[in-house]
């Protein structure tokens, strides 16, 4: 890489600022929404004002759950995930916008930093359709060695964002901010887990994948 890794304390200050970013919009909407309630008598705009909250208080919820499961450590009373709780997480985290998921594999129990690295594939997939799309999460082989498949089908699919410079490494290494952080913890994950990430280009579209390491 072009620029030494973080620190642990600079990692974690990232990751805050990461979470930080992705919640604070939908926050500030939340406030919006109540001030309307309070200063606008209007019943139509009042009812307009719910929704918004409504909305966006699912999407914040959503967030700080995915946040929980990806970055921190959640149920850090056991070495596994649920793969049932992972989907709903990540179901979650996409929402019902733009994106679609489609998850295929069969229910079980994974190690925290293999569900921790699919977590983690799913958001960066997400920046691989900027024009929304679909994402198919393929799971195959046994829980304690999987091959992960994630394939981005949509308008303008493209590699997600930023990691595949992360993964080449070398000067085309993007500086660390909070829009970076992502892609870089991703690939960082790959290597705990022990898993060789790629991105592959396929006939309908483009593929994060991770392989065991043998």
């Amino acid at each position: 890489m072009s620029h030494s890794a973080p620190s642990d304390l600079e990692l974690a200050a990232l990751i805050s600022s990461k979470i930080c970013h992705d919640v604070i919009g939908p926050v500030g909407a939340i406030y919006n929404g109540l001030e309307i309630l309070d200063e606008d008598n209007n019943l139509e705009a009042k009812t307009y004002a719910m929704d918004v909250i409504r909305n966006v208080t699912e999407q914040a919820s959503a967030k700080l759950q995915f946040a929980r499961f990806a970055f921190g450590a959640a149920g850090s009373a056991g070495s596994t995930i649920d793969l049932t709780t992972a989907e709903q997480i990540s179901r979650g985290f996409i929402g019902n916008g733009k994106h679609k998921l489609t998850w295929k594999g069969a229910p079980g129990h994974m190690t925290k930093d293999l569900v921790k690295l699919l977590l983690n594939m799913v958001a960066s997939a997400v920046t691989a359709l900027p024009r929304g799309g679909e994402i198919e999460v393929v799971m195959t082989g046994p829980m304690e060695a999987p091959v992960f498949r994630i394939t981005c089908r949509g308008e303008r699919a493209r590699p997600p964002q930023h990691l595949g410079e992360f993964l080449a490494g070398g000067a085309t290494t993007p500086p660390l901010d909070a829009m970076t952080i992502q892609a870089y913890y991703t690939w960082r994950l790959s290597g705990t887990a022990r898993m060789q990430l790629a991105i592959e280009q396929a006939a309908d579209g483009v593929v994060l994948a991770a392989y065991p390491l043998s």
